[in-house]
């Protein structure tokens, strides 16, 4: 074969290159994990997609497929492309209506399945899909009474394949070699926050090339092992399981079920894997609680190695060497606390973890970086095939989701969107010349950008620095622009803020705050330097204080641009609060309200006030309203 240009191509070099004992996919069934060679799993590819074709799919047909993720999602989806068809994934709990947009939108003319559940919606908008020919089947727990010829189960799909097979045994690698770098392999439809979702196409060659550029900064090697967890609607599953399953080999693992992923993942422990920032959050909480209920040694032993652990880390990420005494010690604290911890967790084996979507907080980074996992940031969009930028070993700031990976880039635009270009970039959206030819511009080198509708900056490293979307930015009187919530979201990292508002606008030259500090944290904080207070407005009004959360308010500034940096803030004499209608349940800012009922301090901030008197109504607990006034500082870090 000539150089492979499709995922099913190099799938085909992959089994030619291993033997019949090389595994290639894993998936445990009733408490074992079963394993499928190679060899294995192109039989079961082959004959699916010559049943496929038994059942008359054509070249640049699309398949919508739905359900969790296994082997037979896998063979299918390489079958599928194999014989010419493009994938349309759908989220499992994606609900009828939205399975009937999708499938109608992509013109599907096949469907994939996994069970009654799914089965069930399939038949519920099968008037709404009048495209769709059968809905294939691979889980027939709850189908056996099941009496429709619209239904066929994968099982017989094979079969028809086998059968074509006999009479044309080279239909199949010759479907595959048809296959070019350019066709679209699939549609992989947005989240439509903003409208409709849009049906992104992605090239063969997007997907490959997204793996080679992302291997040339973290590589991997047909040794590794990656867990199938991420859905096969979402393009993150295609970029770091799939596309690098046929490119180099790595072996994929399914889960048993959803709800034994997080145990299977303890199981394989495998070298790479990419968790949203929640889910990080919330392996950090798992870990305190399980320390909490330890024994007594366990947590001694942990409050002794984390501050290690800490301090190591800083070295890391600063780039400074670490003395013998410290490696020692880390050594150390490695095999009594952070070793298990990671085996508990499933990254005994981890090298590279990743963490995408929302800003993930610095304390969470150092953290798991302190207990041996490299956890790094990445950015992208489904219109970049996923990542475009990535933190790199030794060079990962907090503030930043890393550099570009290689042959590719991002530039700012005028109004301080980011734009993408690279050969991961898509090919358009599917029947939506109007949203591409926004979404796109060429450059007078030919070069096609992707305008993400993000706001962010390049900083003196070369990082890229997210800051909101462009939309919820906010224009300054010097035209200007910054993201308050960019702001407010690093400066409620540091332990001794809980609520922040950053002021600006067209009438400001430059931004203030409202910060609300962490009583508690602060709290502690002063008693343990021997600091006395009363209350909180007094606490607050300290000059000890002020200083503490400057501090916190440069340190941030540090990774803003000049003029969107916090120039003056005030602490707060009290908490926002639900009950005065000043945040919402979800603690969300009214800003509307706040920037009403604190008028004044926020005047004080913008005419060079030192000092500031304000009176507030509060509501306490029993419902009886009291006013409250205090003068309040405003702080200058000009």
């Amino acid at each position: 074969m000539n150089t492979p240009q499709t995922l099913p191509q190099y799938f085909m070099q992959r089994v030619h290159q291993y033997d019949q004992k090389k595994v290639a996919v894993r998936q445990k069934e009733f408490g074992i994990w079963r394993e499928y060679s190679w060899q294995e799993s192109y039989e079961n590819v082959r004959d699916f997609g010559l049943g496929l074709i038994a059942l008359g799919i054509q070249r640049g047909d699309k398949v919508c497929t739905v359900g969790d993720n296994d082997r037979q999602y896998l063979w299918g989806y390489l079958a599928l492309q194999a014989v010419g068809a493009i994938q349309v994934g759908m989220y499992t709990d994606a609900i009828a209506s939205e399975m009937a947009y999708i499938a109608s939108h992509s013109d599907s003319t096949f469907a994939m399945a996994k069970d009654q559940e799914q089965c069930d919606k399939m038949l519920e908008i099968r008037d709404d899909a009048p495209n769709i020919k059968r809905v294939i089947y691979w889980d027939d727990k709850g189908l056996w009474d099941y009496d429709d010829p619209w239904l066929i189960s994968f099982s017989d799909v094979q079969a028809m394949g086998r059968e074509l097979a006999a009479s044309k045994p080279f239909r199949f690698e010759t479907e595959m070699k048809m296959g070019k770098a350019e066709d679209t392999a699939v549609l992989c439809y947005t989240s439509g926050t903003t409208g409709l979702p849009k049906g992104v196409m992605l090239s063969h060659h997007n997907l490959l090339e997204s793996t080679r550029m992302f291997i040339e900064v973290d590589p991997r090697s047909d040794t590794d092992n990656h867990v199938s967890i991420l859905p096969l609607g979402w393009i993150g599953e295609h970029a770091l399981g799939i596309a690098p399953h046929v490119y180099i080999g790595i072996i994929l693992n399914f889960p048993e079920k959803p709800e034994t992923a997080r145990e299977n993942i303890r199981e394989i422990a495998p070298e790479g894997i990419l968790y949203n920032s929640r889910l990080w959050e919330s392996l950090v909480g798992m870990v305190q609680v399980q320390i909490i209920e330890s024994t007594w040694l366990n947590r001694k032993l942990y409050d002794i190695f984390l501050p290690i652990g800490y301090k190591m880390a800083d070295k890391v990420l600063h780039g400074e060497h670490a003395g013998l005494g410290l490696k020692l010690a880390y050594k150390l604290g490695d095999t009594a606390v952070f070793a298990p911890l990671r085996n508990q967790l499933g990254l005994s084996r981890i090298r590279t973890a990743y963490t995408s979507g929302s800003s993930l907080s610095p304390d969470v980074i150092r953290f798991f970086h302190a207990i041996g996992v490299n956890l790094k940031q990445v950015y992208g969009s489904t219109e970049a095939t996923g990542g475009l930028t990535i933190h790199r070993d030794g060079d990962i700031k907090f503030a930043s989701v890393g550099k570009p990976i290689p042959d590719s880039a991002i530039k700012i635009g005028g109004d301080g969107e980011m734009l993408m270009a690279g050969p991961s970039i898509f090919q358009g959206y599917y029947k939506n010349d109007e949203a591409t030819a926004k979404a796109v511009s060429v450059d007078e080198n030919g070069r096609r950008w992707f305008h993400t509708g993000d706001a962010g900056y390049i900083d003196e490293d070369g990082h890229i620095i997210y800051l909101d979307r462009v939309k919820e930015m906010i224009t300054l009187a010097n035209g200007e622009k910054f993201s308050p919530q960019f702001i407010e979201g690093r400066l409620k990292f540091s332990p001794y803020i809980r609520d922040v508002m950053a002021v600006g606008g067209e009438e400001r030259a430059f931004v203030t705050a409202l910060i609300v500090m962490d009583y508690g944290n602060v709290g502690n904080w002063a008693e343990r330097g021997g600091l006395g207070y009363t209350t909180f407005i007094d606490l607050s009004q300290k000059d000890e204080v002020y200083d503490l959360v400057k501090t916190a308010v440069s340190t941030v500034n540090e990774s803003l641009p000049e003029n969107g940096r916090v120039r003056r803030f005030v602490l707060m004499h009290k908490e926002f609060d639900a009950d005065e209608a000043e945040m919402t349940r979800s603690r969300k800012l009214k800003r509307g309200v706040l920037y009403s009922k604190y008028a004044d301090i926020i005047e004080g901030m913008y005419d060079g006030s030192q000092l500031v008197q304000t009176r507030a109504t509060v509501t306490y607990q029993d419902g009886s309203e009291g006013v409250v006034e205090t003068a309040v500082k405003v702080a200058s870090l000009e």
